[in-house]
């Protein structure tokens, strides 16, 4: 493999876990919106952990969700999901680290190593999975809630957290394939075995000096 492919993926790859990271907890996964309001005394802004508002004077308060199982079905997937990305993402670093090529762990043996890096490509894509559908799902909810005429609570839009979760999938499964991709089109090294060859010049030289028994001097 390439060691500008290889330190090219793993930026990528290390890029996209270190914005899992500042994705998850930003507060700022949906904002409430303006839209329709005449009179705005508050801005109420959430994650997955905590809930907040900020009146016109700018003082905020934050509370944090009171009960795990008291929160919608989505808002726990959401939470697992983010939290096995980073868990993910942190072991297909550690694996790409040891398969890189000029890297000094694992040894010589390149191609245990290739495998290795090859098992660091998958977790980056299952990362980034992870992520794309923490963040998706969080964000459906959000547009369901904002065009449903009949919803009594507060509408949100989708705040900036969210477009780094993306951000942050996006380049996990894009460094993942890449990894997977040159580790699939790397062949195992062709070694050359020196006694081979030293057998070929054997059996040529005998086969210039053996003397043919149908030479001319045979038939005279």
């Amino acid at each position: 493999m390439n060691p500008a492919v290889e330190v090219a993926c793993f930026a990528l790859g290390f890029l996209g876990w270190i914005l899992v990271g500042v994705a998850l907890p930003n507060r700022y996964w949906r904002v409430s919106t303006v839209d329709g309001n005449v009179i705005t005394t508050s801005t109420v802004y959430e994650n997955l952990w905590m809930s907040c508002a900020m009146d016109a004077t700018g003082v905020h308060s934050c509370r944090e969700f009171p009960s795990l199982l008291a929160l919608s079905g989505y808002l726990q997937a959401s939470r697992a999901l983010m939290i096995t990305a980073i868990v993910l993402g942190a072991c297909g670093v550690l694996a790409t680290l040891v398969g890189m090529r000029c890297s000094k762990a694992g040894g010589e043996n390149y191609v245990l190593k290739g495998r290795i890096a090859g098992v660091g490509g998958v977790l980056f894509v299952l990362q980034g999975l992870c992520t794309m559908i923490s963040v998706s799902w969080y964000a459906f909810n959000i547009t369901q809630e904002f065009f449903d005429p009949l919803y009594p609570g507060i509408k949100y839009e989708i705040g900036e957290g969210l477009y780094i979760g993306w951000c942050s999938g996006t380049l996990a499964i894009c460094g993942g394939v890449c990894l997977l991709c040159a580790c699939r089109t790397e062949g195992p090294d062709k070694v050359s075995y020196p006694y081979q060859s030293a057998k070929r010049t054997v059996y040529s030289g005998a086969s210039q000096k053996t003397p043919s028994n149908y030479d001319r001097n045979a038939y005279v």
